[in-house]
């Protein structure tokens, strides 16, 4: 049986549906907070449990005859997310899980600025010493970040951030697809593997992609790091999350996020999604 956590998240969730299309439903469960958000998988076959890293108990039993597990990461800023992972791990490894997967993030790293990075990388440590197969899902910086990253680019015509550096930004729908491609396929991948687009870019190629996209001049607009942070606290957002969101561009600019690799087209059998689809989408929605 394969096992997802967080599956009614919009990563994990869309990885069970996936699974759907690979494998029997009755061979797929899920561990979930709240089982009545999970009724449609129940529906079709799939079992559902309630679990969560901060109930070990509910977890081992949702994790029960599992053969893979895929472990979400937490996504709770106030959390101790290496915590929180250490009970997903130990409680798929009491339930006798022959492979453990996580969804981890491109950079993974101890010296990053980017926090969660550090989680992962932590994570990572925690899979590699306990004794069990496992495989980590780097996946890409996800591109509907840049929703919120980018700014109202399309009302002001300027893209005005901190100075970046170039990124792979990976549509989350395709990391979950290669995530269900991995867990029902005959391929085994152990440790990190990494998933992105086949193309990393910095906001100068963005804001030109922008410009030839919507037919309209786009400019670029570097602030300083401090501005930045004033502008977005004069708009109301609270200083620790501008803070938070700073430190992707800083990663950027160390270059933790420009690594590409050919492994995500490879298993999706097809060209992942790229920015210039992400910014047409946004232009015509």
């Amino acid at each position: 049986m394969i096992v997802v956590t967080g599956a009614t998240g919009a990563l994990n969730g869309a990885t069970v549906e996936h699974l759907l299309g690979r494998v029997p439903a009755e061979q797929i469960g899920v561990s979930v907070r709240d089982v009545a958000k999970a009724q449609h998988f129940a529906d079709r076959g799939v079992r559902v449990r309630q679990g969560s890293y901060e109930n070990p108990a509910a977890l081992r039993h949702s994790f029960e005859g599992a053969e893979q597990i895929l472990l979400v990461s937490s996504n709770d800023p106030h959390a101790d997310a290496v915590a929180l992972h250490r009970v997903g791990i130990e409680t798929a490894i009491a339930a006798g899980a022959h492979r453990i997967l996580y969804t981890s993030h491109q950079g993974a790293g101890a010296s990053s600025p980017f926090h969660p990075a550090r989680d992962h990388a932590a994570t990572e440590e925690l899979l590699a010493d306990s004794g069990v197969a496992w495989t980590s899902l780097r996946n890409g910086f996800y591109s509907h970040s840049l929703g919120w990253l980018l700014g109202p680019w399309q009302q002001t015509n300027t893209i005005t951030a901190p100075a970046d550096g170039p990124a792979s930004w990976t549509d989350r729908a395709d990391a979950a697809e290669a995530a269900a491609v991995i867990l029902a396929g005959g391929r085994t991948f152990d440790g990190p593997v990494t998933l992105t687009a086949r193309q990393a870019v910095t906001f100068d190629d963005v804001a030109a992609i922008a410009s030839n996209s919507s037919n309209r001049e786009v400019k670029r607009i570097v602030v300083d790091d401090e501005q930045w942070i004033a502008d977005k606290v004069a708009a109301g957002a609270p200083e620790a999350m501008a803070r938070m969101t700073l430190t992707t561009f800083q990663a950027a600019r160390e270059g933790h996020f420009a690594g590409v690799d050919p492994l995500l087209a490879e298993l999706l059998d097809r060209e992942p999604r790229s920015v210039a689809d992400q910014i047409v989408d946004s232009i015509t929605a």
